[in-house]
């Protein structure tokens, strides 16, 4: 079931402040970047931004000839490969993944590295690039959802290190079917405090 959020703007931000919500790719051989899914401009001082959070996934992949695979749903617990064939390069599932928190992609192709991707709503969650023949890209996410104020975020793109060092808070969405995020804080001058992120109004399934 998807999750319905609904951002508020309850800081002292005089000016646009832009916010990102990500997810973060946990498993152990991560390069540890992050993708901006999702990115709230002109949301001003009460104003507000409802937005669904899906919970199906879909991955997609890329070869080294610049072609790009359909995307097709992916499961937690699931290995996918990418295999040339007589048409092309084609991605297809493979059967049972070795962990059941992670969706795996592994490139079956005899030469050439491959980007694989995962993607909610359409939009893109995580990548990893330049998968070699015969190695597996992994993919794990946490019940929890990133957000933060970031200016230089664009949808879709990964993003600084460097940025995300600073008012980054962790949310978890597990066992919630809708709920307001509630940023509060902010300001300029020697009365500015850090922005702070909260769920309130959660409502079960």
């Amino acid at each position: 079931m998807d999750i319905k959020l609904n951002f508020v703007n309850q800081s002292n931000d005089a000016n646009n402040a832009t916010i990102v919500i990500f997810q973060k790719n946990v498993s152990t051989d991560f390069d540890g970047l992050s993708v901006a899914w999702k990115v709230i401009r002109n949301c001003g001082r009460g104003d507000n931004h409802p937005f669904i959070f899906p919970i199906p996934m879909f991955v997609g992949a890329s070869d080294s000839w610049g072609d790009h695979t359909p995307q097709i749903a992916a499961e937690n617990g699931q290995l996918y490969g990418i295999f040339q064939t007589a048409s092309g390069t084609t991605l297809s599932p493979l059967g049972p993944a070795t962990s059941s928190r992670q969706v795996q992609v592994r490139n079956n192709l005899t030469k050439g590295g491959i980007n694989t991707s995962i993607y909610k709503a359409g939009k893109l969650l995580a990548t990893k690039a330049n998968i070699a023949p015969g190695k597996t890209a992994v993919f794990e996410f946490k019940p929890t959802i990133w957000i933060g104020v970031v200016a230089q975020a664009v949808e879709g793109q990964v993003m600084n290190p460097a940025d995300l060092s600073k008012s980054i808070t962790e949310l978890s969405l597990l066992g919630i079917a809708s709920a307001d995020i509630v940023m509060t804080g902010g300001g300029s001058g020697p009365s500015a405090t850090p922005h702070r992120f909260t769920l309130e109004n959660i409502v079960m399934p």
